[in-house]
């Protein structure tokens, strides 16, 4: 879970649609065919509430096409010395916003279902955070070759506008998005992303981490914002680690009966420096809207 201890404050703003230095330039993305059906797949939980995966969601012929296409793409390679607060990573990545094709990857695969179904059978929506709208439109492509890695770090939630690219006659939705998703495209020596459970309390034993391998077609799908775990993308030794990131969104809730709801969350964080973003979204009387208020707090977490 994202840090909660606090110490200094400054004020900040709330980051809007994702990624504002990504790309709104439209791509003609490879059809998602061949495709399997719902039926034919299973959503596994390896950590209940926090990381599910499916195997499979895309066939071997299908990545083998995306990668190919994605290797067209003008990809740059991340910084070797991150910002203040951010993990390190090396890697090589691209973004753009695309509320097409996440709507494809969305509809025309069998995430949809998949996920619609196990909010069904667990009985609570609650489960992804509430009733899911789709994919965020922020795709980012990453590609890791040997060497390179990603950092241990907490992932964000984003406030994004969710657009029906199906019907565009309709409003965008104020959303906010709640479980991040990695879909593996190769499979790779090394590359694992490992999960660092905390403790059920302070004397409790540190649960051993959680490795999932990368696996050619599988989806990894696990919850960040402020109940994201600690977690890092291992070094790839050999081969090349291909990756399609999105994020599960839903409506902002608004609370009837409470003129003022929160949510909080944590910026990419290394190990021992981390921030929180606290926003707080207040019920405006005289506009009866919601206005959001931020603030970054600095807290220092524990080695691992």
């Amino acid at each position: 879970m994202a840090p909660k201890s606090k110490s200094k404050s400054s004020t900040a703003t709330a980051k809007t649609n994702g990624a504002q230095a990504a790309e709104a330039i439209p791509h003609q993305w490879p059809s998602l065919t061949p495709r399997l059906a719902a039926e034919d797949l299973t959503l596994d939980t390896m950590l209940p509430d926090q990381i599910v995966t499916v195997s499979n969601l895309m066939t071997p012929t299908l990545c083998a096409k995306y990668v190919n296409f994605l290797r067209s793409l003008p990809l740059t390679t991340t910084p070797t010395t991150p910002q203040k607060g951010y993990a390190v990573r090396v890697n090589d990545r691209y973004q753009v916003q695309d509320p097409t094709f996440a709507a494809a990857l969305w509809e025309q695969t069998a995430l949809k279902d998949l996920v619609t179904q196990h909010g069904k059978t667990t009985g609570s929506s609650d489960t992804w955070g509430g009733e899911v709208l789709g994919l965020s439109s922020n795709i980012r492509i990453y590609r890791y070759a040997p060497g390179h890695f990603f950092g241990a770090h907490y992932d964000d939630f984003n406030n994004v506008h969710f657009t029906d690219s199906l019907d565009p006659s309709k409003s965008s939705i104020p959303a906010v998005t709640t479980w991040t998703l990695l879909l593996y495209l190769s499979t790779c020596e090394g590359g694992e992303t490992v999960f660092h459970p905390e403790p059920a309390s302070k004397k409790a034993p540190t649960p051993k981490p959680v490795s999932v391998a990368p696996e050619m077609g599988m989806a990894l799908l696990h919850r960040h914002g402020r109940e994201c775990m600690l977690h890092e993308g291992k070094e790839v030794t050999g081969g090349e680690k291909w990756v399609i990131r999105s994020d599960l969104c839903r409506p902002v809730a608004r609370d009837g009966g409470n003129p003022a709801y929160h949510f909080s969350s944590s910026y990419d964080l290394t190990p021992s420096y981390g921030i929180i973003l606290l926003i707080s979204y207040v019920r405006s009387a005289s506009e009866n809207m919601l206005e959001p208020a931020a603030s970054v707090i600095q807290t220092a977490l524990p080695e691992r």
